[in-house]
């Protein structure tokens, strides 16, 4: 359920982040999202006092940080110019980067039902990512793609941390560390921000706070790898939202490619749910 509230979190936060990188510099909505993050956290900093939020390995905060850092860079690069599910489904490539992380790092069992579910969803996202490869939006789809690993490389050094550290602290310092590497860029293509776009960058700075708070906890109770599959059900919200939001009408190999994700997805839940009683 942490998973399954962390995607739907994040495809409302995609849907802020997308409109607001209509208007602005996408390097300047990056800052501006985790900012506004720190903000938002203010009064649990105050609440339970700073020392309370104090890491024990900063030194991992800040490599998170910096890997994040490049991969929202070409993540916002790519994030106007296509439509929300597209956006997310090609997202999907982070569990495959995830569980061989999870497996070659952390010595996470790697059951064979968890690798069929992946495989399938994987075949999914080709099928929706595949027709739109070739022209000008290629581009687009391959520094969306070029994200995936980056943010595997980032959420494989989250679930490391929580070993240290609780959520709220990683949470924290995820929006410190990447405010910092950020803002030379952000200040470069700096745009006074309109009333209305200030209150769009806190509603993502409560979004995303929210969304890596139940991301983390799922890190923290279950194997990473575990957690995957659930991921792939974003792929409905988006388009769900893309529509409502944003006019994008799903295609065809969309709606094929999110039929074979929904399959798996369902199917390694009860595999997952049977085996745990």
């Amino acid at each position: 359920m942490w998973a399954l509230s962390s995607g739907i979190l994040f495809v409302l936060l995609n849907a802020v982040l997308r409109t607001l990188s209509l208007q602005l510099h996408p390097l300047q909505v990056q800052f501006l999202r985790y900012l506004l993050a720190i903000v938002v956290m203010l009064p649990l900093i105050a609440r339970a006092g700073l020392a309370a939020y104090i890491p024990m390995r900063i030194g991992g905060q800040f490599t998170r940080g910096a890997v994040h850092t490049i991969g929202l860079m070409f993540w916002f690069a790519a994030l106007a110019k296509m439509p929300l599910a597209d956006t997310t489904a090609i997202g999907f490539t982070q569990p495959i980067f995830i569980m061989l992380g999870a497996y070659l790092f952390f010595r996470e069992a790697m059951r064979w039902e968890r690798w069929i579910a992946a495989s399938i969803s994987f075949a999914g996202v080709l099928t929706v990512v595949g027709p739109n490869l070739s022209g000008s939006g290629g581009v687009y789809s391959l520094l969306m793609l070029a994200s995936s690993p980056l943010f595997a490389a980032s959420y494989l050094l989250t679930k490391a941390l929580t070993r240290y550290e609780r959520a709220e602290v990683i949470v924290l310092w995820q929006a410190i560390s990447v405010s910092a590497f950020s803002m030379p860029m952000a200040l470069w293509f700096w745009q006074p921000p309109s009333v209305w776009q200030w209150l769009g960058f806190l509603a993502a700075g409560v979004l995303g706070v929210t969304g890596h708070y139940c991301l983390t906890r799922a890190f923290s109770i279950a194997d990473i790898s575990a957690t995957q599959s659930v991921k792939f059900l974003d792929l409905v919200w988006a388009a769900v939202m893309g529509w409502l939001v944003f006019s994008d009408v799903p295609s065809r190999y969309t709606l094929i490619g999110g039929v074979m994700i929904c399959a798996a997805t369902v199917w390694i839940a009860l595999r997952e749910s049977r085996r745990r009683g």
